[in-house]
């Protein structure tokens, strides 16, 4: 992919897919590395699926038997020497407290970093398509920290819906300032 923010977009979709109503996407920025982590309290996986879930040719899509989504994602934090862990708990053996965790670490410093991209587009998208699901971001940066809560949004907003054409614009205004603000070049 040509930029981390898609990866992030993909790992969340499968975080929907799991039946989360909780998804957050934390990155932490410093000037030479990057840590995205994509936790959600979906179903989680089974044992043997997450020991070969970065196999391309594990997947739970039907309609086709390949899913890159995080080989890719793997394979771009390697390159940099970085890494990518996933931790789950699969609903079954954890009816109280299941979901997965994928951590993903740059060297931003390395020549084959991939930009993180448009993360502002992609966390308005998800906040469109999904509004129902609970949405945080927080991005922590040396020269300051850029967030949002969907569940405040909603309390504020009441009974105007998050994908809204009007909110969905203003959320992206809303991030854009706070990146502003801590004069981060996004």
């Amino acid at each position: 992919m040509k930029e981390l923010s898609l990866n992030i977009l993909d790992i969340a979709q499968n975080s929907v897919k799991a039946k989360a109503d909780k998804i957050s996407v934390i990155l932490y920025e410093t000037e030479s590395r990057l840590i995205i982590r994509i936790i959600d309290n979906g179903c989680g996986m089974k044992e043997e699926f997450l020991r070969n879930v970065t196999n391309p040719f594990t997947t739970t899509r039907t309609t086709r038997k390949v899913g890159l989504g995080i080989p890719l994602f793997l394979l771009a934090a390697q390159q940099t020497g970085g890494d990518l862990t996933i931790e789950s708990k699969h609903v079954d053996e954890y009816p109280d407290d299941h979901g997965t965790v994928v951590c993903a670490e740059f060297d931003k410093t390395h020549l084959d970093f991939t930009p993180l991209g448009d993360v502002i587009s992609t966390v308005t998208v998800l906040i469109q398509g999904q509004p129902d699901i609970r949405w945080v971001y927080e991005h922590k940066t040396e020269k300051g920290t850029v967030s949002l809560d969907t569940d405040i949004l909603k309390d504020v907003l009441g009974d105007v819906p998050l994908d809204t054409f009007e909110v969905i614009v203003w959320i992206g205004e809303y991030l854009k300032d706070q990146y502003n603000e801590i004069g981060y070049k996004y």
